[in-house]
């Protein structure tokens, strides 16, 4: 999902509105996070989304977005991105990462989340922390008057000094009324950018990550990007304010 808008720095209404959307995305990451169960249909977690989304005050961001027909995304082991929800049955040893955007009274914010179901390899649990730590690494730098090359560094160099990808074909972005505005926020170096953060930007800073290469496809639903390799990938993404000491996450679970 991808687009451009203008860069806006928010008004203290809007991040009031922006953080009630970023409670309901909390509350309903964790909630699916603790379903992530053999035998549980992933089927089951977009029917549990949609119905807190809706009864916490707000709307299925993703739902509809350029015809993305389910509320949330939820990718399983070699899918990286927009996968959707289906009949599949989850099993111990599966990777999820699940992506779930809100609206709330014409604000957005967006989360993603990767966990385990049961016991899972150890190559699984480091590319979970290493994908993690690479956001928090992301979120230090998101402060004003830094430039946004430096966010995308630090997430591309941790990656790598850890035996993982990067993956490139997708990329965090600036979020507000609309759910893609700009910039765009690369997981990888950028040497030459030199746009500076503002206070007051709001951005997604999302890591995407894989134990092979990196390298994606898109499958045959038009949505679902996979690695090429077959390798297991990670997602992990917060919604955060740019300030003076760093990013202020609206999506904290």
């Amino acid at each position: 999902m991808s687009g451009v808008i203008g860069v806006s720095i928010k008004t203290d209404r809007e991040l009031v509105l922006m953080r009630k959307a970023g409670n309901i995305v909390a509350v309903v990451l964790q909630e699916l996070k603790s379903s992530l169960l053999p035998g549980v249909e992933t089927m089951e977690l977009e029917r549990k989304a949609l119905f807190l989304i809706k009864t916490l005050g707000g709307k299925p961001a993703f739902l509809g977005y350029r015809g993305y027909p389910y509320s949330i995304c939820v990718s399983v082991n070699s899918e990286v991105v927009h996968g959707f929800p289906s009949s599949y049955i989850l099993k111990e040893g599966d990777l999820v990462s699940i992506d779930v955007g809100v609206e709330y009274d014409g604000y957005m914010a967006d989360a993603a989340i990767t966990a385990g179901v049961g016991k899972i390899t150890q190559v699984a649990e480091r590319l979970i922390k290493v994908t993690n730590e690479a956001l928090n690494r992301g979120l230090k730098e998101a402060k004003g008057d830094n430039e946004l090359r430096n966010v995308s560094n630090k997430i591309h160099s941790w990656v790598e000094e850890s035996g993982f990808s990067v993956v490139r074909d997708f990329v965090g972005h600036g979020i507000g009324k609309n759910l893609h505005e700009s910039p765009s926020v690369p997981n990888f170096s950028i040497p030459f950018s030199t746009l500076k953060l503002k206070e007051g930007m709001t951005l997604t800073i999302e890591p995407m990550v894989t134990s092979g290469r990196g390298e994606t496809y898109i499958d045959k639903n038009g949505w679902t990007a996979k690695t090429k390799d077959c390798s297991l990938a990670a997602h992990f993404e917060h919604t955060v304010l740019v300030t003076e000491q760093g990013g202020e996450v609206f999506t904290s679970l």
